[in-house]
């Protein structure tokens, strides 16, 4: 037995004063239901993923998702936390209750407001998904950076490439209608330090960071004996947890590991090649972390990283279109619901349903999303077997 997604909801993602953490809850799940056409006294169980970390005071939320319908009173809701994957830990979990016979259908609701904090306190919370006995203090532009200096001092100074990356997510997420930015800034102004481009920590700029961001996004799955009953259906050819040690200087930063290691699971229980994917959306919350996956997900050899943008390879006509979405740099990246939204997004495009981000003969879309520095990696492979 699996578990089949079978219908999605996804609120805008952007930065909005008058929402609250419970509507952007009970708006991304509300359209998840009514998408599957499910009744709500039909699902078993619901999972929350959610990152918080004092980003707002609601620390005990998972049954915020009640209230939208009385028919899910008593229903055992769970949150779910891993960092910038809480999303897709939380998807996991669905699933794994599912495939163990627990669960006939389940509602997965990922969801952030990070608005409510200023951008000192949105750093101070990111920063607790980092080892607090080396790197307390360090903020996540600190950590990419790391990995950025180690990069560049290896293989040289790959700044337009990161440019590259930045642009191309913003020409994507023009088609994105829950695209936070979308606006097509050019590869000039993101390759030039200027005073609406700041270096923020060297060597990236503004424009190689993710943005702050409001949103939420959800999935209805159910076990495979009960997607016959419903107009979508999506299946994971591959679904794999990789975790990595947590302290950065127990790793080696030129090698991606616990991402690269993600990928090789997926793709051999999927029994397929980084070739067969028709395209990826894939966890860039600073453009070096995008440039670092085009090596660990096979598309390119070590070192190599820099060819797969300036080649076009990832490009929307490349050989494996990579976030189409925009990505977490332009889409947005609210914590909890990234991995979630990564999954909607992707079965949006198996189905058919993508709209001005359709790729045409969509067959097998890749989701890698990443908690910390590379710590918590999550790697799934989906297919449509039924579409509306």
């Amino acid at each position: 037995m699996d578990a089949k997604i079978v219908g999605w909801g996804h609120t805008k993602f952007g930065r909005f004063e008058g929402r609250t953490f419970e509507n952007l809850v009970l708006e991304a799940g509300a359209a998840a239901l009514n998408h599957a056409g499910i009744d709500p006294a039909e699902i078993d169980a619901i999972w929350l993923g959610h990152f918080n970390s004092g980003l707002v005071p609601d620390g005990f939320a998972s049954s915020l998702a009640l209230g939208l319908d009385d028919a899910l009173r008593f229903k055992p809701a769970t949150r779910v936390e891993n960092a910038c994957a809480s999303g897709s830990a939380a998807i996991y979990a669905a699933r794994d209750a599912i495939r163990s016979g627990r669960v006939k259908a389940a509602l997965v609701i990922g969801a952030e407001k990070m608005t409510a904090k200023d951008t000192a306190g949105v750093t101070e919370a990111l920063a607790g998904a980092s080892y607090q006995a080396e790197e307390a203090g360090v903020s996540f532009p600190q950590i990419f950076a790391r990995f950025a200096t180690a990069y560049f001092q290896t293989y040289g100074d790959r700044s337009s490439a990161l440019a590259r990356i930045a642009a191309k997510n913003h020409a994507n997420a023009l088609a994105n209608p829950m695209a936070q930015m979308r606006k097509d800034v050019g590869f000039e102004f993101c390759n030039t330090v200027s005073e609406k481009n700041p270096m923020i920590a060297a060597p990236l700029r503004m424009t190689d960071c993710s943005l702050i961001s409001d949103g939420a996004a959800a999935l209805i799955m159910v076990a495979d004996d009960r997607a016959g009953d419903f107009a979508n259906s999506i299946a994971f050819r591959a679904a794999e947890q990789v975790n990595d040690y947590l302290p950065m200087s127990r790793r080696d930063l030129l090698a991606f590991e616990g991402p690269a290691e993600a990928f090789r699971r997926a793709y051999a229980k999927a029994g397929l090649e980084v070739g067969d994917l028709s395209f990826a959306e894939v966890h860039d919350c600073f453009t070096i972390a995008e440039l670092l996956v085009y090596e660990a997900m096979g598309l390119v050899p070590r070192g190599a990283g820099a060819r797969a943008i300036d080649e076009g390879m990832v490009n929307r006509d490349g050989r494996l279109p990579v976030n189409l979405s925009g990505g977490l740099k332009a889409k947005g990246h609210p914590v909890g619901a990234t991995g979630v939204s990564m999954h909607v997004l992707a079965a949006m495009q198996l189905t058919g349903q993508a709209g001005e981000m359709q790729l045409p003969g969509a067959e097998l879309g890749c989701v890698f999303n990443m908690g910390g520095s590379g710590v918590a990696n999550y790697c799934s492979i989906l297919e449509a077997e039924r579409a509306a």
